[in-house]
């Protein structure tokens, strides 16, 4: 069965979403046949390259708050991110333009290690003092994920090498009706959208497994609608308020402990 994951590095609820998921896939009984494909999905697709912003700074400009306020927002998402055992910093984190991170993780993916590049930058953008906007950086991530430092460079120095894959990618995403990340597809029969619960995850997984099933043995065919707000095709329940990111900014969900702001 194929999970495939639409998310943006800028995105703090799809690090946050991805540290859930794997709890939940790590609960699921089939968890061995499960394969993951990361999708692209950039929050601020018009950004020019070089063009970057302290993230409290943007928060601020972007929703007329203070920075004392902008500060805030963010402490709400750190709360949701720590929960998980994730570290998150705030101070000195950056915003850009996230499109060559795309493209140099679908290299990546052709290499046989998109996830641990992808673990690598979410760990440098939101809990380590390194720019994930910055080449050499990057350059850096590759080569601790596994790649090639002179193929790495030749695909950041490329403007155009994997860049139709990013297109299609977040065309894709369009016509799936994900208008925030991070977004879920399951054996392309189930959509979940937000950073659920773990149990939600694995709950998702075991209801898309049994329909996988049930489609072997029936002998039926066709895919599953798939929507951007909820699990779609049976009786799979997602959770409401799910915390995502899109083109506006990111919610911190309104059920829980760490109600409120956005981010």
């Amino acid at each position: 069965m194929r999970v495939e994951i639409w998310s943006d590095i800028a995105c703090p609820w799809c690090y946050v979403g991805k540290a859930r998921f794997e709890k939940g896939l790590a609960a699921f009984a089939h968890r061995d046949d499960v394969e993951v494909v990361h999708r692209s999905f950039e929050l601020d697709p018009g950004r020019a390259k070089g063009d970057t912003a302290l993230v409290v700074d943007m928060l601020a400009t972007k929703y007329g708050r203070t920075r004392e306020e902008a500060r805030s927002m963010e402490e709400n998402v750190a709360s949701n991110a720590r929960s998980e055992g994730l570290e998150y910093r705030i101070d000195g984190r950056d915003h850009g333009s996230t499109f060559d991170i795309h493209r140099l993780l679908h290299f990546a993916k052709a290499q046989g290690r998109q996830d641990e590049l992808l673990s690598l930058a979410y760990r440098a953008n939101f809990a380590e003092e390194r720019s994930v906007f910055d080449s050499e950086t990057l350059i850096a991530l590759a080569v601790e994920a596994g790649l090639d430092e002179a193929e790495a460079r030749a695909v950041l120095a490329d403007a155009d090498a994997y860049a139709d894959d990013v297109r299609a990618d977040e065309r894709e995403a369009a016509e799936l009706g994900a208008n925030g990340v991070p977004f879920f597809v399951l054996d392309r029969r189930y959509g979940v959208s937000g950073g659920q619960p773990a149990e939600v995850f694995t709950q998702a997984l075991e209801q898309a497994w049994q329909g996988r099933v049930i489609t072997e043995i029936g002998q039926k065919t066709g895919d599953a609608d798939v929507a951007g707000d909820a699990a779609v095709a049976g009786d799979a329940a997602v959770a409401d308020d799910a915390a995502v990111c899109g083109p506006d900014g990111c919610a911190v969900p309104h059920a829980g402990p760490h109600a409120g702001a956005h981010a």
